[in-house]
């Protein structure tokens, strides 16, 4: 039997969002708001102080994102259930969520009564995800990455330098340090020389 009201904690970048989500769970009694936090990271210092049931994290956040949470509680004996609730609209994110562990997926496009359902059928022990062909969970590390992100490690794999993709791909070479800090994440690499070998064994 589910024992109510269920322990929450919010995760996000957004402030507004985080103050969205606490005024609509302060409407219903089947939940307790227990903590939020603006990345993973906090998060994670909070879990040793907190009981919680469920978290309902974003995706790209600053120090630990969605994936990097992820990552950190399936190293964990016992922890929350996950629901990633993001704006992003990369349709591989809901795989690579349940891929790490998630418990659930809803888009921030979603009516906040969806949300809510959500939070209930997980905490009732269910999944919540749109259709994933779970044979793919397991296939190729490099099929988790954007179409945009596959260009960048192929140019990587040419040798060139970040300035120089920059140029070819028509974007800031910050905005490429960010693209290749999320691609090592995504597959579990160090470096530009792992990624490289990573690519190279896989074609």
């Amino acid at each position: 039997m589910i024992a109510y009201p269920v322990e929450v904690a919010i995760v996000d970048k957004s402030p507004l969002v985080v103050q969205g989500l606490k005024t609509l769970f302060a409407d219903d009694g089947r939940f307790e708001l227990v903590a939020s936090a603006s990345d993973g990271a906090r998060l994670l210092d909070a879990l040793s102080r907190l009981r919680l049931d469920i978290v309902i994290s974003g995706w790209e956040m600053p120090v630990c994102n969605g994936r990097c949470l992820l990552e950190q509680l399936s190293e964990r004996d016992i922890s929350p259930r996950v629901i990633v609730y993001t704006g992003d609209p990369d349709p591989d994110i809901p795989r690579q969520a349940m891929r790490l562990g998630a418990a659930a997926f809803c888009a921030k496009s979603e009516p906040p009564d969806r949300l809510m359902q959500i939070v209930d059928t997980v905490a009732r022990g269910s999944m919540v995800f749109p259709f994933t062909d779970v044979r793919t969970l397991g296939d190729d590390p490099l099929s988790v990455l954007t179409p945009r992100e596959s260009e960048l490690l192929e140019r990587l794999a040419e040798g060139l330098t970040n300035a120089e993709i920059a140029a070819v791909i028509g974007v800031s070479t910050n905005t490429v340090k960010f693209h290749l800090r999320n691609i090592y994440s995504k597959i579990s690499v160090r470096n530009r020389a792992e990624a490289v070998a990573l690519l190279m064994s896989r074609t």
